[in-house]
């Protein structure tokens, strides 16, 4: 059996107590769990829209995509990291976790693994799948932990906060980040784009944290279906971009071969 999951409330910053269902901090802020096991901590007043982060659509695709196991060597490799560099029974946190596919898959008996998106959808899929792990729908701007809370953070494809990263990370905890490689879906694009440009690496998103390693993982997928290469379509920014005859096309094809690059970065405080 798990721990409790420990939060700070959002909008005061106190210690957050769960009593029956309720997260309650001393200065009487509530927040309820939902049926499905998480709490939603993004008090109304952080929110730029009626409902942020990734809709139900573009969620359902990617869960479809990922359970195809196209990104299982990425899967792999993050988790050989985590056990070569991490502390087995300490507490993670996946930032910008979607529906949960990478953060289930640290879960060990002695670890908390925890996550959060700003997409309600997402985390709604995320806890009723995954019951062991805390999910809780927030921004990534403004974390409803403590200072110091996780031994180890990881950020896939997600927006890569620094400053407020750091601190909820321990003193010599990690950070893993995943971003495109110079040619992640170089052929998807070139669908879409007349003249596609090869992913910027140059750009480092974290200036301040130790660089321990840094890899870059790279391999061919074959897409089976129609289907599979118009999920991957959209989980990518330039899923906007393609016409509706471009992806009638891209639903007609079989056996489509798409390189994967992913560049992995591993920091510590």
């Amino acid at each position: 059996m798990s721990k409790p999951a420990q939060y700070r409330c959002p909008i005061c910053q106190q210690t957050l107590t769960l009593t029956q269902r309720t997260f309650r901090c001393e200065n009487n802020h509530c927040f309820d769990k939902a049926k499905e096991g998480y709490v939603n901590l993004l008090p109304v007043q952080f929110k730029h829209s009626k409902d942020p982060g990734d809709n139900k659509a573009m969620v359902n695709a990617r869960r479809a995509f990922l359970e195809q196991g196209y990104y299982q060597p990425l899967i792999e490799k993050l988790v050989e990291t985590y056990q070569q560099y991490g502390n087995a029974s300490g507490t993670l946190f996946d930032a910008g976790c979607g529906e949960g596919y990478y953060t289930h898959q640290h879960q060990t008996d002695n670890n908390q693994v925890y996550g959060i998106d700003i997409a309600k959808e997402a985390i709604k899929k995320a806890a009723k799948k995954y019951s062991q792990c805390h999910f809780s729908v927030g921004t990534l701007s403004q974390l409803p932990f403590h200072d110091q809370h996780f031994d180890w953070l990881f950020s896939i494809y997600a927006p890569i906060l620094e400053q407020e990263f750091t601190r909820v990370l321990k003193p010599s905890g990690y950070l893993l980040t995943v971003t495109p490689a110079k040619r992640h879906l170089f052929e998807l694009k070139e669908k879409i784009y007349q003249n596609a440009n090869e992913h910027d690496i140059t750009r480092q998103p974290i200036e301040h944290l130790r660089l321990v390693t840094e890899q870059q993982l790279s391999y061919q997928m074959n897409l089976a279906t129609g289907d599979d290469i118009l999920n991957l379509l959209s989980m990518t920014p330039f899923a906007f971009k393609a016409s509706e005859q471009v992806k009638h096309t891209l639903a007609q094809m079989t056996d489509f071969s798409c390189q994967a690059d992913f560049l992995i970065r591993l920091y510590q405080k």
